[in-house]
């Protein structure tokens, strides 16, 4: 940062009001790279342009990248919180604590409102009155837990909707082996099917204990009345749901329930550890791992702040208390308090224990992120060291951090596709993937699909938000050197200064070597260049072949019912969205086809004729 500069923020920041508000700075290309409230804007913003040489080297880094800011002025400290939070998911600027976006955690869903509730995966939260529980830390937590829940409670794993699909076909083997209750020949009743659901609920909110104790009420009953086929059912539940209890770490008393977070910080990298303890036991934990240059993180711990507002705007559940290692200034962990309070309708405490068994419960947690902080620091050190040596054998000016790889794939002259994938430090970046769907051409060309893909993906390097603001460091393209050519060419027209280069297969279609548009370069010697190109090549070879084949499943099956008297690609699209599947649509009536928005009872009717006639 200049001298000029800094005057000048100096000078702008001391104009400030002491104000309760949000400021936002922005870098030499304004575009915004850090976003921060204070009960006091002139105080908070003037700290950072008066740092002293003992400061904190991230606050250092940060700072030097600032030469602007914006302020918005708040009635209420609440606000500010509020309106700081809104403002980070807007324009996730790279010094901001950035989670997940909550459509990319996954929930179970369960469909309470139906007469036979379905348990299920899913990534979007709906208002469509079904209970939602989550959001977890992945695809195996949720996996495991619907597992556990069908295995424990014979809940059907089978695709089957009742009660419509009571009767039509025969029970499958899992009622053979007494792994499921079998609502599909009437095995069990309605209200008994509704009342084991209602212990998956109790399992959910991390009542196992009511839930064993449901189901144990239910086995006496049903072996009074000599149904000892459902007393046997509950009784290997409770014994399902014993040995969770027995597989799980044990940390406070079976009614214990909170949530203890731990955050390790140092001038690499900040690790943020989450445990959510339900019923004593650790029911499932997450990490945030923070590189040196990703998080602008203060020793006052303030950035935590717009961490637990964003952590608990995902959560359908929130504990009652929530146990923090570290220390909040007292306003602050009000403030916050405060604001989760609003989200859940309920009391809720923030508690920094210091002494007894949550502050040994906090030490833990602390423990574990110092380890993960361990774990992080080594694999980014791996990385960077095979980047940097990619860097030399292609004689790049830096270090690739962001590298973009791209393919096409087509079948014929049809579903042309084009894929993008992502490498950020090194690690697959899969939230920045994209796809391509080729517009500007007729016929298989690769080299202009390829040049038309690249120049729509450069033509977004101006936007002020979003992945595609953030240009690559290197380019590669699956493809030899005319596709490197003719991308090359594109930029230099543009005056583009990007690397291209591309991944070259041999007959075995194993990487071969990297190209320019004139010569080879092998990286064959390197063993860990060389795995880590050929697993780029491979993933988005992958990912482009995979939306290719979705983009002809979907065509092939939005054709067959075009072919219809009457039914256009607009009503087909509608009848798939609704049926998923051309074998649902088969099974339907009239009066269901005909319950789709837009189709009418004579388009019904010629459905369901049309699919009794085939043979």
């Amino acid at each position: 940062m200049t001298d000029q500069r800094l005057v000048y923020l100096r000078e702008k920041s001391s104009k400030l009001p002491r104000t309760p508000g949000v400021y936002i700075m922005k870098n030499k290309n304004d575009k915004v790279i850090y976003v921060g409230k204070s009960r006091s804007l002139k105080d908070r913003v003037s700290q950072y342009f008066h740092l002293s040489s003992d400061a904190n080297v991230k606050t250092i880094r940060m700072v030097s990248q600032i030469y602007d800011f914006e302020t918005i002025f708040c009635d209420t400290e609440i606000e500010a919180l509020a309106l700081e939070n809104t403002k980070i998911k807007q324009y996730t600027p790279k010094y901001n604590i950035l989670l997940k976006d909550s459509k990319s955690y996954p929930y179970i869903k369960v469909t309470m409102n139906e007469a036979y509730p379905r348990i299920m995966q899913t990534r979007k939260r709906l208002n469509d009155g079904a209970k939602y529980f989550g959001p977890y830390s992945g695809m195996s937590v949720v996996y495991s837990v619907i597992g556990t829940l069908e295995r424990a409670l014979g809940i059907p794993m089978c695709k089957r909707q009742f009660p419509r699909d009571i009767g039509k076909e025969r029970p499958c083997i899992y009622k053979q082996l007494g792994r499921c209750m079998a609502p599909c020949d009437n095995s069990i009743s309605a209200e008994d099917y509704y009342k084991v659901m209602q212990c998956a609920i109790d399992i959910l909110k991390g009542n196992t204990k009511e839930a064993i104790a449901s189901l144990t009420e239910q086995m006496y009953y049903h072996a009074e009345n000599e149904r000892f086929e459902d007393a046997a059912r509950c009784r290997d539940g409770i014994d399902a749901l014993n040995k969770l209890g027995e597989g799980q770490k044990v940390v406070g008393a079976p009614d214990d329930e909170y949530d203890v977070i731990a955050v390790y910080d140092d001038e690499l990298c900040t690790t943020i550890s989450v445990f959510y303890i339900r019923g004593g036991l650790i029911a499932d934990s997450e990490v945030f791992n923070f590189g040196a240059s990703e998080l602008f993180a203060d020793d006052n711990y303030e950035y935590m702040s717009s961490f637990l507002i964003d952590l608990y705007s995902k959560r359908e559940y929130i504990p009652t208390d929530i146990l923090l290692s570290f220390k909040l200034q007292e306003e602050e962990r009000e403030l916050v308090e405060g604001y989760i309070r609003n989200l859940a309708g309920r009391a809720i405490n923030i508690k920094i224990p210091q002494r007894g068994e949550n502050k040994r419960l906090c030490e833990m947690v602390e423990l574990n992120a110092r380890e993960q902080a361990k774990q992080y620091k080594e694999s980014a050190e791996r990385d960077t060291r095979i980047l940097v040596k990619l860097s030399q054998m292609l004689s790049l000016d830096t270090v690739p951090e962001r590298i973009e790889a791209y393919d096409i794939s087509n079948l014929g002259n049809e579903h042309i596709t084009a894929g993008m994938i992502v490498s950020e430090n090194g690690k697959l970046k899969k939230s920045d993937y994209r796809i391509f769907k080729i517009k500007n051409q007729s016929g298989a060309d690769d080299y202009s699909a390829m040049r038309e893909v690249l120049l729509r993906r450069i033509s977004h390097l101006d936007d002020k938000t979003g992945s595609f603001s953030v240009p690559p460091d290197l380019i590669l393209l699956d493809g030899g050197m005319t596709h490197v050519g003719v991308v090359k060419k594109a930029f230099l027209e543009l005056g583009i200064n990007i690397p291209v280069f591309g991944m070259v297969k041999d007959e075995h279609h194993k990487t071969r070597t990297i190209v320019t548009d004139c010569e080879e370069i092998s990286i064959a010697k390197e063993q860990s260049v060389f795995v880590f190109v050929y697993k780029l090549q491979e993933e988005v070879h992958r990912f482009t072949v995979s939306k290719m084949d979705s983009s002809k499943r979907r065509t092939l099956k939005t054709s067959s019912l075009e072919k219809i008297e009457g039914i256009g690609p607009t009503k087909a699209r509608k009848l798939l969205a609704h049926f998923k599947t051309i074998s649902a649509l088969k099974e339907a009536t009239i009066e269901q086809i005909a319950g789709v928005k837009g189709i009418s009872l004579s388009d019904a009717t010629k459905i369901f004729n049309y699919f009794r006639q085939e043979v």
